[in-house]
């Protein structure tokens, strides 16, 4: 049936570009994402953890890292990823009960979850960096 020429194949399922991006595939895509970083970003915890029960030299090198240029990119990126999945959860559990299925509502909490999770992560940084100078 393969060399039958009068078969069209066609693909399977519709490839990525026959989609138009919209803010609701977006979040699925992030929410997806961000609970691998926080899978990941937990080894830099366990790391933390590790350091601090291993004594002062071994804390001394995890906190070195961890006021680095990258050890901060890593830890905002991680505590966004954290916020980010937190306030998207409760967006999916809103929907598991059975409200916010408007087209209108989708969106909206789409939005809500994205700029809610950058807002909540500075506002974490900032009442951080004031409670001991420095996060």
């Amino acid at each position: 049936m393969a060399n039958d020429h009068r078969v069209r194949e066609r693909p399977l399922s519709p490839h990525m570009q026959v989609y138009r991006w919209q803010v609701q595939m977006v979040t699925s895509l992030l929410h997806r994402a961000t609970g691998i970083i926080l899978v990941v970003g937990s080894l830099i915890v366990a790391w933390g953890l590790a350091a601090l029960a291993a004594g002062p030299e071994s804390w001394g090198t995890f906190a070195s890292f961890t006021r680095s240029a990258f050890g901060f990119l890593i830890l905002f990126g991680w505590s966004w990823a954290l916020a980010y999945h937190l306030i998207n959860g409760i967006r999916h559990l809103v929907q598991d009960a059975g409200y916010a299925y408007r087209i209108e509502s989708f969106v909206r909490n789409s939005w809500i979850s994205i700029f809610g999770s950058l807002a909540l992560t500075v506002l974490i940084w900032v009442v951080a960096m004031m409670q001991r100078g420095a996060a």
